[in-house]
């Protein structure tokens, strides 16, 4: 069986829609999601699903090893779910082609640092877009620059508020990301 450890920073909308849908499967499950905020409501959510979980700070996940180390124990994948961190090199290059992230955009268009959430509909918005989307992609030590995996598509319209966007954006999510996980774990494990 494969393993998957999700990271989140948040709510855990994507997290928990994950978890459900690795429920029902024989050969991959999400064993733990860790968070880098102890108040993060992703972690009430787990709660309620039975999933264990693990709190760092950034020492923890930068300077020592100790996150690194658990993911080698813990998991064969890893799964950003609106993580917010750089994630290290040291942990990139334990995990190559092995740690997936979504991101709330058609890349590369509206990526980096501070372009998660609300500051990418918004700016979506600002610069009057016809359409938008997510992109799931493999992480390297850059934000928002792996490797495209797969990306979904849907029209922004003129009307369209940023929270508007962002339940388009959303729905997009909630249906493709976990089929695409799930996908890249069996081609891998086939291949």
């Amino acid at each position: 069986m494969k393993r998957i450890v999700i990271f989140a920073s948040g709510s855990g909308s994507n997290a928990e829609n994950i978890i459900r849908f690795f429920q029902t499967k024989k050969s991959i499950d999400v064993t733990h999601v860790l968070t880098n905020n102890q108040h993060a409501k992703v972690l009430d959510r787990c709660k309620k699903l039975n999933i264990k979980t693990l709190a760092f700070d950034r020492s923890e996940f930068s300077k020592s090893d100790e996150v690194l180390n658990f993911l080698k124990n813990e998991a064969d994948y890893i799964v950003l779910a609106g993580f917010l961190w750089r994630v290290p090199s040291k942990i990139v290059e334990a995990f190559p082609n092995k740690i997936i992230n979504i991101h709330p955009a058609l890349l590369p268009k509206y990526g980096g640092k501070g372009m998660y959430g609300m500051n990418v509909h918004k700016a979506v918005k600002e610069n009057l877009e016809l359409e938008t989307g997510i992109t799931i992609h493999f992480v390297n030590e850059n934000y928002d620059e792996g490797a495209i995996i797969f990306q979904a598509k849907t029209p922004v319209t003129f009307d369209d508020t940023p929270e508007d966007i962002a339940n388009k954006v959303h729905e997009l999510e909630y249906k493709f990301f976990p089929e695409v996980v799930e996908k890249v774990i069996l081609e891998d494990k086939i291949g």
